[in-house]
């Protein structure tokens, strides 16, 4: 990222949660700063908030009864520290519970494989066993349309086979130059031929290839998303109704494609259960400690609450929640009357297109006018290392007047992007910079951010909590300047770009409404 003459560095010591604080040369006198160090970096509560979410709680699939065990338990949590808490309903989502899943290989020998059926996927009735068969590449529709019947009462493999499930930097750093260049090139020439097949069929079919398989007769679908690290696998949604469709980890799912390719008759047996419960209400989680002189002015923490459900989301996005829910902790005990309004939010179905903080921002026009900063967490378990004025103008000379009071060892490390350009999707702050309102991302260092974004790898262990509590500290240490600071944050915005891929002038995003559960479904 490019440096400008306001960017700043910013970072975290390294501080154990029950290690005693090191000496700090705070850069003012201010009594509510160095009880915010002391509260946020020594007797944080960043732990206990994340091992019962994760842990206890377990992954809060959007509309899932654990989405809304954690809706009441946030309110609970809340409540214990004085803060007023809501679930505010903003739509309505289908209700999925997972239950156990089995996927073994059979034939031609034995092995439990490592599935995980994909989010609203329907379960099995008991044990079922088929032989498993690859997904072709086709040239046209016909040959599908030819080839669609013999689907008929088996399992279907729906993904390019990888050539090879060994991480890229293993390769680099054992392989031959010329081994990995020839292993890379064979896999760039199959990524291309898989991609044009791929997205012929999808065009013409007009619709998911997943309910065309369904409907011709197959007993269960296998796909497989790797994320390019050893056994780590994207699992998201599936929109089938009837039967069964697991991700499979890439060696796995190498295993079966390669015995199908070569006539080796694998046969699986697969058993899974899950709930259908429904059509239920979804909920944002809103907390508020209010305003004591300008009420109608406001400063928003934002984080999803909601996650995938491969692993149990700890980094995304259950340490931005922690960072939030623990940011107001931190104030409501240490600058308990805060001259603007705190709100919290944490929001739902995220994952699904920024669905309840676009509708809270629909719904709430008075916070969205009235908004000093949003400060948005979302990106994984690392310390906050770059933070964008997102296209504002005159929002750099405040945000760097609130830097100067946060201690040294907190920013450090922190580079601004000035003027930077509006976030158009990606995380919630896109619900409320698309109507001007000073929004900052505060994003993180990666930690290998890639290995667990979406993955059967989102768990606890991954979580770094030296940063979890720097960065839950620098949240309310800004949000304490940005209540304080005598004059709001003017929203002037830049003249944008032209984007280089497009040669096109850029603009503004657009705000929009959130999607319903049909209109996600494509139904």
């Amino acid at each position: 990222m490019k440096r400008t003459p306001l960017s700043l560095l910013v970072g975290v010591g390294m501080i154990l949660s029950h290690a005693p604080a090191v000496a700090q040369s705070f850069p003012t006198d201010d009594p509510v700063i160095k009880a915010i160090w002391q509260e946020g970096m020594v007797t944080s509560q960043a732990y206990d908030i994340a091992q019962v979410m994760l842990d206890s709680i377990g992954p809060r699939l959007s509309g899932s009864p654990a989405h809304k065990a954690a809706n009441e338990w946030a309110v609970q949590k809340f409540t214990e520290w004085g803060i007023p808490a809501r679930n505010e309903q903003y739509g309505t989502w289908l209700s999925w519970r997972r239950g156990i899943s089995h996927v073994d290989l059979i034939q031609p020998w034995v092995r439990s494989l490592t599935g995980m059926m994909l989010a609203w996927s329907p379960g099995t009735n008991g044990k079922v066993e088929g032989p498993v068969v690859a997904l072709p590449e086709f040239d046209d529709k016909q040959a599908f349309d030819a080839w669609l019947p013999t689907v008929a009462g088996k399992f279907v493999l729906t993904s390019m086979y990888q050539p090879t499930c060994r991480p890229d930097a293993s390769w680099e750093e054992y392989g031959t130059e010329e081994s990995f260049q020839k292993m890379d090139a064979a896999r760039d020439t199959a990524r291309a031929s898989w991609s044009a097949s791929s997205r012929a069929l999808r065009d013409s079919l007009g619709g998911s290839m997943d309910l065309a398989l369904e409907e011709a007769g197959a007993l269960g679908l296998f796909s497989s998303s790797w994320a390019g690290g050893w056994g780590a696998t994207r699992i998201f949604s599936t929109s089938t109704e009837r039967i069964p469709v697991f991700s499979l980890p890439c060696e796995d799912y190498g295993l079966l494609h390669r015995l199908a390719e070569n006539g080796q008759g694998p046969v699986v047996r697969v058993e899974a259960e899950s709930e259908n419960l429904g059509v239920q209400p979804i909920f944002n989680t809103i907390a508020e400690i209010r305003g004591s002189e300008l009420p109608d002015e406001y400063i928003l923490f934002s984080a999803h609450f909601d996650s995938w459900d491969g692993g149990t989301g700890a980094t995304d996005n259950g340490t931005g929640s922690v960072i939030m829910m623990e940011a107001a902790r931190i104030l409501k005990k240490v600058y308990p009357n805060p001259k603007r309004t705190i709100v919290i939010g944490l929001w739902g179905a995220e994952e699904q297109g920024l669905i309840g903080s676009r509708a809270f921002a629909a719904e709430h026009p008075e916070v969205l006018s009235g908004l000093q900063a949003t400060f948005n967490q979302d990106n994984g378990t690392g310390r906050v290392a770059n933070v964008s004025m997102q296209g504002l103008t005159g929002a750099a000379s405040h945000f760097t007047q609130w830097l100067t009071a946060i201690p040294r060892e907190i920013t450090r490390h922190i580079n601004l992007n000035i003027p930077g350009t509006p976030g158009g999707g990606g995380s919630d702050y896109a619900s409320f910079i698309c109507g001007g309102a000073p929004t900052f991302s505060l994003s993180s260092l990666s930690f290998d951010y890639g290995y667990t974004w979406h993955t059967n790898f989102d768990t606890f262990d991954k979580i770094v909590f030296d940063d979890v509590m720097n960065n839950a500290t620098l949240t309310a240490m800004l949000a304490y300047m940005a209540s304080e600071d005598p004059e709001s944050v003017p929203r002037d915005q830049r003249v944008l770009p032209v984007n280089s891929r497009t040669g096109e002038q850029m603009t503004w995003p657009e705000c929009r409404l959130p999607r319903t559960w049909a209109e996600y479904r494509g139904r």
